[in-house]
């Protein structure tokens, strides 16, 4: 019994507010929250998040500039997968918005980025602009394969 009081205390200190979070897009605030990861650095590497309240209120907050619940609701309903997936050893991995992905190790020197990332479905290589979402989509693969991004 006497565990029990430190273990409400644990509870309480694990909030929302300390949980980690990820990148999502290019904007300030596009944020999800990082609910569960599993098989990291495998061929079944796995992150599973949740859009919360908190997370669009930071982006209304932090990117339009005012808190509304018109803003809230719309940034809530924003289409995401919120599972992401990767196979670490092939280097293929499905981002926040369902596009599959590879990971193709280092770029050739004079490249405009340190990692070459190809979006399959087009067959475009991601050139580190922030239309291409290079920025977000690293940090999705760094998360589910922090070994193959050294």
């Amino acid at each position: 019994m006497r565990y029990v009081p430190l273990a409400i205390s644990a509870l309480i200190l694990a909030s929302p507010a300390n949980a980690k979070t990820i990148f999502y897009g290019a904007r300030v605030g596009m944020k999800v929250t990082i609910v569960k990861k599993s098989g990291i650095g495998t061929s079944h590497a796995v992150v599973l998040t949740k859009h919360t309240r908190q997370n669009a209120i930071e982006f209304c907050r932090d990117y339009v500039g005012k808190v509304t619940e018109d803003c809230i609701v719309s940034e809530m309903n924003t289409p995401l997968h919120l599972e992401i997936t990767a196979d670490c050893k092939s280097g293929k991995f499905i981002n926040f918005y369902g596009a599959n992905m590879l990971f193709q190790g280092r770029s050739p020197e004079g490249s405009p980025t340190e990692y070459k990332i190809t979006a399959t479905d087009e067959n475009v290589v991601l050139d580190g602009s922030g239309a291409s979402g290079y920025g977000y989509t690293i940090d999705e693969f760094k998360l589910l394969c922090p070994n193959r991004v050294k």
